[in-house]
């Protein structure tokens, strides 16, 4: 297989692009995913799949919940700063990371982003690492909300962005 003609029908497929914000002893955690999908109707039931390399997957180890934030065309602003920056070194919701008027938390204490509100609350409830440079956090759906149809932002839209931190670096201790 060629690993060019992989990647072309990767990006032919332009997935939409969400941020996950999660938290587990009091280190909130968020980082901009491609990866994710519908895994159940019955029930409700979605998959994200988090790099190894961020602070957001050693964080989602330890968490039960994660928020899933839907990004619309005009949320590039949020999906550059989740997505260039990593959470060892930068307090992604302090000031512009969490979006303009800042974030709220709800009852599990997950980072809500105030200016997303196109977003689901996931339980977790399985986690696979088989491997790979990401490993699949297998969630219930506990609440959704949206405000209606909207467009998605792309991996077509974020493509020039440079990742707060490649996918080859791993945790040493995840």
């Amino acid at each position: 297989m060629s690993v060019d003609d992989f990647g072309r029908l990767m990006a032919s497929a332009d997935p939409a692009m969400i941020v996950v914000t999660t938290v587990a002893e009091n280190d909130p955690a968020g980082c901009l995913v491609g990866f994710h999908a519908q895994s159940s109707i019955s029930a409700e039931q979605y998959c994200l799949w988090l790099s190894k390399a961020n602070h957001t997957y050693r964080t989602g180890l330890r968490a039960t919940h994660f928020a899933v934030h839907f990004l619309t065309e005009a949320d590039l602003a949020v999906a550059e700063w989740f997505g260039t920056r990593t959470g060892e070194n930068t307090d992604k919701f302090v000031g512009r990371g969490a979006g303009r008027s800042g974030r709220d938390t709800d009852e599990h204490g997950l980072p809500l982003l105030r200016d997303c509100p196109n977003r689901m609350v996931v339980e977790k409830i399985a986690t696979l690492d088989d491997g790979g440079d990401h490993a699949c956090f297998t969630t219930r759906v506990l609440s959704a909300h949206t405000e209606g149809t909207f467009t998605p932002l792309r991996l077509r839209d974020v493509a020039h962005l440079d990742a707060g931190r490649s996918s080859e670096s791993r945790a040493v201790h995840p």
